[in-house]
């Protein structure tokens, strides 16, 4: 099995940055792909950013320039530092595990193992 536990959410200006943390446990290896999700109060949840275990990177057209993920390996941990946050960022996000290498599409259906989210509030 393998768990995730985000971290590192909280409420902040529009403007401000954050970083959100993920740590790994488990059956690690068997994961190929890591991400960042986010899910705003009534809509779907939606792709933020994926890394290979080469740490290839991809990220929602919407997001690049603004936000960063990484990953420490020796301490199976994965981040999402978010700069120049606007409201509309304000979402739950989820990190996500999967066993299939990751696609240019950040598809939710692809990953298996989920953590329990972490709040991100920006206000204006």
């Amino acid at each position: 099995q393998v768990q995730l536990v985000e971290s590192g959410g909280g409420s902040v200006q529009a403007g401000g940055s954050l970083r959100l943390s993920c740590a790994t446990f488990g059956y690690t290896y068997s994961i190929s792909c890591l991400g960042w999700f986010r899910q705003a109060p009534g809509k779907e949840r939606e792709g933020v950013a994926t890394i290979d275990g080469a740490g290839v990177t991809k990220y929602a057209d919407s997001l690049k320039g603004r936000f960063t993920v990484s990953q420490d390996n020796a301490k199976n941990t994965l981040y999402l530092q978010m700069n120049s946050l606007k409201p509309e960022d304000t979402a739950m996000y989820y990190c996500a595990g999967s066993g299939f290498w990751c696609t240019p599409q950040i598809l939710k259906a692809e990953f298996s193992y989920w953590g329990q989210g972490t709040q991100v509030t920006v206000s204006s």
